[in-house]
């Protein structure tokens, strides 16, 4: 078996994003602007580049962020705050958290929309640090997952969004209109695995 583990470069670790996920308005007093949500998944998603799993076995994401000073925000812009984050956790391979709407008018307006059911998108913003890169017809190091995938084994979500639309991953979801040149390097990098992937790793 090929696994190839490694450490994201520096500049690779930009913050990606991930449309998926479920809101549900939480019952009782005084949980009126109150929400549960799930936020990621394993379900393998495609990136222009390849597949991409997000791990959710014990130690692999940090929510120490989320927990300590997250924001739900809108359509990702840090300037538009519409709400905190109570509390995150991971449940039966699920990002769960729970939320509370703030009460400013800009926030009325977003809480107003999730509670009509008129939004009911939830994204994630998320940096990877370590990935597993597993080739065609080959199974990662723990026997969970077949490639040909690139597995996020240490990640740390940044932000949970309520959006709109889903951004287009054919261009690259969450990525920033200008790359470096490492950054660059990265992609080409990523390419190659794409092609022996393709290859069946030969």
């Amino acid at each position: 078996m090929k696994v190839w583990v490694r450490a994201a470069p520096q500049g690779e670790n930009e913050v990606r994003q991930l449309v998926t996920g479920s809101i549900r308005a939480l019952e009782g007093e005084g949980n009126e602007r109150k929400f549960e949500i799930s936020f990621s998944s394993e379900l393998p998603y495609t990136r222009w580049w390849g597949v991409e799993i997000l791990d959710h076995s014990e130690g692999c994401m940090d929510l120490s962020r989320l927990n300590e000073i997250g924001c739900m925000l809108f359509n990702h812009d840090r300037n538009r705050v519409v709400g905190k984050i109570l509390r995150a956790w991971v449940e039966n391979g699920r990002g769960k958290a729970e939320i509370e709407f703030d009460e400013d008018e800009e926030s009325e307006k977003i809480y107003q929309k999730v509670k009509s059911g008129t939004l009911k998108g939830i994204s994630v913003g998320y940096t990877v640090d370590s990935w597993e890169d597993v080739m065609a017809n080959k199974t990662s190091a723990d026997g969970r997952f077949k490639g040909p995938a690139s597995i996020a084994r240490k990640w740390t979500p940044l932000e949970i969004s309520v959006v709109s639309v889903p951004a287009d991953p054919t261009v690259g979801v969450g990525r920033q209109d200008e790359i470096s040149s490492r950054q660059s390097f990265d992609l080409f990098e990523r390419q190659l695995i794409v092609n022996q992937n393709k290859a069946g790793g030969k």
